[in-house]
């Protein structure tokens, strides 16, 4: 039984939006299990045989037999399950004909991932899916009319923001395709919808997906060639290398995401649909992925990529709908999943659960094996008492700043206000003034060279309607004094001076912290700043404003707080330091 209950309107309002007041509905949902027919199902009633169902769960999903296999090999019962029914229900539970197999996954960090592999390897070719297919027919059949009605739902619903917003040629839509059961699903859904197979499709390679990533994402190409699937990928920077430079992403760190994913993504989609208005952009979230995406709305303007209108037709769908759906249309999918992967991206996310960190060292041995070697580095760096138990506990996935590493120094900002001049502000900066400084005060306005005095380092900014000075920069290059005069206003849309001051700052903060992380140019829906690689270092870049596309609408110096998205990441936190003293 599954239930999309609105609050506000008291009522069970059948889909994700109620249809009185269009708000989002919660979702309820209760599995039952068919002693006679081993297989799960939202009724109560069976719709095979009739018979009255147990409750099992709130969500499940089938587990394969390779997943299988390795579940005997845990608990030293190889090939015992092979003629049984067996699911993964909430909490990571495995059940089996029903009943939930008593075994923790705690466990598996004492196991030896390289006798489990062999293991694997000695009964693979006793495996079989012969029994698996017979309970996935039945379990086919037994949720044909749910499987109808969500797929129709959400083709409706594809069909409707289509047919809104890819009005006349201002317009344009693709897939964002990860290679992930869920973007497969979307995937089949938007073509299906639209009755087309041409809808482009992009995927962000960050360098870091899982083997069988790449090579389903080969299949998907072959198998679906009038699909145009494009391919972004950071290939200036190297992961290990950033994580020496900034420490390894914590779940609330996770600069990994916009230096090898959102940015390049950005950057593909502006080449791709050029000045366009909209890109209705189809996602495969899901609600019950995370506390975080349960927050989510079916459909929202995009936040990390301008121009971007995100839709996502299965928001609302559980594990159990989304297998059903692969299984009853019979589309490829990643081999990640039969492998008992349940979520697909990057192997070394901190996001990834004790159990995917397991499978990473029984199937991705050797990269496996470097990553712990970086986080045991950087525990020992950090002076953790215990690197190993800091690694292995997943402490590092809790990190909350960039306390103990190099680049946070420059995160502070000194600065002493002019003792005969309350709208002139006097900064040591932790680096030397260089021509980029520049670079940052475009938005502000037009710079001019010409009108001070070179010798001193000033140069003026001026408003770029009326051309009127705004504010005068010294500091000789070379030199780490900045002083910086408010000459009139309004500066960046604002009057008040303690404002005007906090804009300069993140600019300064962006001079200082620059690290080529590419978040600043998916901010400008003009296209006017860019990243310019400069050096051999995977954080050598150059920051550069085009002075013929930016408009100074002022939305990049403080789109991030603080000014740069790296300030999140490096600023140091915890015992002994203070966001108010940085």
């Amino acid at each position: 039984m599954i239930k999309y209950f609105c609050k506000k309107c008291n009522l069970d309002a059948g889909k994700s939006e109620c249809p009185v007041c269009g708000e989002r509905t919660e979702v309820k949902s209760k599995i039952y299990w068919c002693e006679n027919c081993q297989i799960p199902t939202y009724d109560e009633e069976c719709p095979i045989c009739h018979s009255p169902g147990k409750y099992l769960t709130s969500d499940v999903r089938p587990v394969f037999p390779e997943e299988r296999l390795l579940l005997e090999i845990l608990i030293d019962k190889p090939l015992a399950f092979l003629k049984d029914s067996v699911w993964n229900g909430v909490g990571n539970r495995y059940y089996v004909n029903g009943k939930k197999l008593s075994f923790s996954i705690s466990k598996v960090k004492e196991l030896n991932p390289d006798d489990i592999r062999e293991q694997l390897e000695n009964y693979r070719d006793q495996n079989s899916y012969e029994y698996f297919d017979i309970f996935i027919k039945r379990w086919i059949l037994a949720n044909a009319d749910h499987y109808n009605f969500i797929s129709s739902e959400a083709k409706q619903f594809i069909q409707a923001h289509s047919k809104r917003f890819l009005k006349g040629n201002t317009n344009a839509a693709f897939v964002s395709f990860s290679g992930g059961k869920d973007s497969t699903v979307v995937s089949d859904l938007v073509r299906k919808a639209l009755g087309s197979p041409s809808i482009i499709h992009i995927f962000g390679n960050t360098t870091l997906e899982f083997p069988q990533t790449y090579k389903y994402l080969q299949r998907f190409r072959e198998a679906n060639r009038k699909t145009p699937v494009l391919l972004t990928e950071n290939k200036e920077q190297d992961f290990f290398h950033l994580c020496e430079t900034f420490g390894p992403p914590s779940r609330t760190l996770r600069w990994c995401c916009t230096i090898f994913k959102t940015g390049f993504i950005g950057d593909k989609i502006k080449k791709t649909f050029g000045d366009l208005n909209t890109i209705l952009t189809f996602y495969g979230i899901r609600r019950s992925e995370s506390s975080s995406r349960n927050n989510y709305e079916r459909s929202s303007v995009g936040k990390k990529i301008s121009k971007q209108l995100v839709v996502s037709p299965i928001i609302d769908w559980l594990d159990y709908d989304i297998w059903l759906y692969i299984v009853t249309t019979n589309i490829d999918f990643n081999d990640a999943y039969r492998l008992g992967y349940t979520r697909v991206g990057c192997w070394c996310c901190p996001n990834n659960s004790q159990w995917s960190q397991f499978l990473a060292g029984i199937y991705m041995p050797d990269q496996s094996k470097r990553f712990h070697e970086i986080l045991l580095n950087f525990a020992t760096k950090m002076g953790k008492e215990d690197p190993e138990d800091y690694v292995n506990s997943g402490g590092w996935k809790a990190r909350q700043g960039g306390a103990g590493i190099e680049l946070s120094k420059n995160v502070a900002i000194d600065f002493k206000p002019c003792a005969t001049d309350a709208k002139s502000f006097h900064y040591i900066l932790n680096k030397p003034i260089t021509k980029e400084l520049y670079e940052f005060f475009k938005p502000f306005g037009e710079l001019n060279f010409d009108m001070g005095k070179s010798r001193l380092g000033e140069v003026y900014v001026l408003d770029a309607k009326t051309k009127q000075p705004l504010m005068k920069l010294q500091g000789r290059l070379g030199t780490n004094e900045l002083r910086i005069s408010i000459l009139s206003t309004p500066i960046a849309a604002r009057t008040k001076t303690v404002e005007i001051e906090l804009k300069f700052k993140c600019q300064i903060t962006k001079f200082q912290l620059c690290a080529g992380c590419h978040a600043c140019e998916n901010v400008c829906r003009y296209g006017a700043i860019r990243l310019v690689k400069c050096g051999e270092s995977d954080t050598d870049y150059r920051y550069e404003v085009d002075a013929d596309k930016c408009v100074h609408c002022f939305k990049c110096i403080n789109h991030y707080t603080g000014g740069c998205y790296m300030r999140k990441v490096l600023l140091p936190r915890g015992k002994g330091y203070s966001e108010n003293e940085r």
